[in-house]
């Protein structure tokens, strides 16, 4: 299983800020990068599985969490405003690069593990 790890830390106004942590396979670091989500619309705690999936509204495959209890669509994808996100994780170019990365890895490698997002809220 390779685990991702999104810790919600701060919230100001409806802007909710955490980090989302991932390994890179070719290498023993974990990657730490800023997120951003809606107070509004915000997904329960839990965890869900990952898969890179295409996104209609974006035109291109993004990672999509699965199961999420009573919402479909919900996906990582680039965005700088809280408006962006109607219950996705919002994350930098930077961030969404190096995602990118690991899904690249996965699929390069034929990794046959599933990926899992637990998503905490310590606000």
């Amino acid at each position: 299983m390779i685990q991702l790890t999104l810790t919600r830390q701060t919230q100001t106004g409806k802007a909710v800020k955490g980090i989302l942590t991932f390994p890179l396979l070719d290498r023993e670091d974990i990657f730490t990068v800023p997120t951003l989500e809606n107070a509004d619309f915000l997904i329960p705690d839990g965890s869900y599985k990952v898969e890179k999936s295409w996104s209609p509204k974006f035109r291109k495959f993004l990672p999509e969490l699965l199961e999420v209890p009573d919402r479909t669509g919900i996906r990582i994808h680039r965005g700088t405003l809280p408006e962006h996100s109607k219950g996705c994780i919002l994350l930098d170019m930077t961030g969404m690069a190096n995602l990118d990365i690991l899904f690249n890895q996965i699929s390069v490698f034929e990794i046959d593990e599933e990926v899992i997002i637990t998503v905490t809220t310590n606000l």
